[in-house]
């Protein structure tokens, strides 16, 4: 293969490579935007949203972590 042939992959593959990042931040952008909805609808209901966040964060922790912090 000559090195522009290998160039012209190189950059095809870059290029699609960011794409799919755009892709992916495009995603993200919107998930963190229904959270953020999901968060007011909460909040409107009553729930106090900063426990909420709390209880999200001990729910992510393993269990030593989590008895860690309970000690």
């Amino acid at each position: 293969m000559s090195d522009q042939a290998k160039l012209n992959v190189s950059k095809d593959q870059l290029q699609k490579f960011i794409e799919r990042v755009e892709r992916l931040e495009e995603e993200k952008s919107n998930l963190m935007e229904d959270i953020r909805d999901v968060y007011k609808e909460a909040k409107y209901q009553g729930f106090d949203v900063s426990i909420m966040k709390k209880m999200i964060k001990l729910r992510k922790m393993d269990n030593n972590k989590l008895q860690e912090e309970d000690y």
